[in-house]
């Protein structure tokens, strides 16, 4: 199982990589640490692979699975609203990003109506969905690394929405949370 689990890790790893190849030079841009952020869930996600199904009704799986559907609504309402209304113009070059990340129209609507980064969000909530599957102290330790380094990619990628965006971001922000709707 251990060398299921590394050469899984490994595998999923080069995948990583190679999506985040421009960024990964890049070390000030969003996706180098985001980079980082998808290593810290993978490594928690292979660790709890065995438990994703014991103890269904355990308090923790409870929370855990309600922290993953959260996790998925973000990530599809996050998407969805990138595609239709982010007007995406892949020539845009100021910093290493994925394609639909290149909008050229701030969104606000649906998830970015209460909070700027939804697929970051997505991300925290898919960690700690993850953590509680088999909560322990190294699943801990991966979990508040990979929510540390969303944060850092935030607030990289606000500096880089700042510079695109302008005053139109900055008032959005004045209007948003980051992560959590009312919260955080």
């Amino acid at each position: 199982m251990v060398n299921l689990t590394a050469a899984s890790f490994l595998l999923i790893s080069v995948v990583f990589a190679w999506v985040s190849r421009a960024s990964l030079t890049a070390p000030r841009s969003h996706g180098f640490f985001r980079f980082f952020a998808w290593e810290a869930i993978l490594a928690l996600a292979l660790m709890n692979l065995k438990s994703w199904f014991n103890q269904p009704l355990s308090w923790h799986q409870l929370i855990s699975w309600v922290l993953l559907c959260i996790s998925a609504v973000l990530v599809i309402d996050a998407l969805l609203r990138l595609k239709k209304s982010g007007g995406q113009d892949t020539r845009r070059a100021e910093a290493p990003m994925l394609d639909f990340e290149k909008t050229t129209h701030l969104v606000t609507t649906g998830a970015y109506r209460y909070i700027r980064h939804p697929l970051y969000s997505s991300l925290l909530f898919l960690a700690w969905g993850v953590f509680f599957k088999a909560p322990g102290l190294a699943g801990a330790l991966l979990a508040g690394t990979a929510s540390i380094l969303l944060v850092i990619t935030a607030k990289i990628e606000e500096g880089e929405n700042l510079r695109y965006f302008g005053e139109e971001y900055r008032g959005y922000m004045d209007t948003t949370k980051m992560f959590i709707p009312y919260l955080y």
